[in-house]
């Protein structure tokens, strides 16, 4: 099973870089990933014209399914009416013999600030709890603040609530992005798991654009980084 996670796609941004996306379309498609996961800010200030323009990108890259979830951006001016207008729901969920994933709406209208909310802790319960399988929770904020990308700003304000939750229902992976930068934390048995922008110039430092592999094979986990400027990846994990 196969995963490709993207984030951070900014595709109406003036830092868009069309060479980029290009080659994340195509590594995708070379990649012939199961599910396709995207962990928002897709657009730059929300607006319809915006959210077209990132759905003909989207609806171009291959997948037997594909995940979304909103950004602090996707939301701003009303963006969130037109999110759910094209991709059906804020909160979509999956799952197969292997896993269950459910991916949840941390933005909150026209604030860059994340927030949860209890009203949400209850659906992650009623997804995950008693679950035998594979738990993939999915959000656009990060809820551990991220080496090398400056003050902390914006994690949500209920973080500690949802991180304890996620330890209580044994999730195995949160996938998120926000931050422009991939890395990976792991609390109790949880791996958190961030991923970079794929196809801006928005990098930190001397970073590069990138996005996230995750190949899950019975109990076995790999992850690495797709570096989308020189086309090269690095291993991220292994379990």
């Amino acid at each position: 099973m196969r995963i490709v996670h993207l984030s951070d796609l900014h595709v109406t941004s003036s830092n868009f870089v069309p060479e980029w996306g290009e080659r994340v379309q195509e590594e995708v498609k070379a990649l012939k990933p199961d599910i396709l996961i995207i962990t928002g800010d897709l657009t730059s200030e929300g607006y319809s014209y915006e959210h077209d323009m990132a759905w003909e990108y989207v609806r171009n890259m291959e997948a037997r399914v594909k995940i979304v979830v909103p950004g602090n951006h996707d939301a701003r001016n009303l963006g969130y009416e037109i999110f759910d207008e094209i991709y059906g729901t804020r909160f979509p969920e999956y799952r197969d013999e292997l896993m269950v994933i459910f991916g949840i709406d941390s933005t909150e209208p026209d604030i860059d600030d994340g927030h949860i909310g209890r009203e949400n802790y209850d659906r992650m319960k009623s997804v995950f709890k008693g679950e035998g399988r594979i738990k993939i929770l999915v959000l656009h904020h990060h809820l551990i603040p991220i080496p090398g990308t400056g003050r902390e700003r914006q994690i949500p304000v209920d973080a500690g609530d949802v991180l304890g939750l996620c330890t209580d229902l044994g999730i195995d992976m949160v996938l998120s992005g926000h931050k422009h930068l991939p890395w990976v934390w792991k609390l109790q048995n949880t791996y958190y798991i961030t991923a970079g922008t794929a196809t801006t110039k928005r990098l930190k430092g001397r970073s590069y654009p990138s996005f996230n592999v995750i190949d899950l094979d019975g109990g076995r986990w790999a992850i690495k980084s797709f570096n989308v400027r020189d086309g090269t990846y690095t291993k991220i994990l292994e379990k």
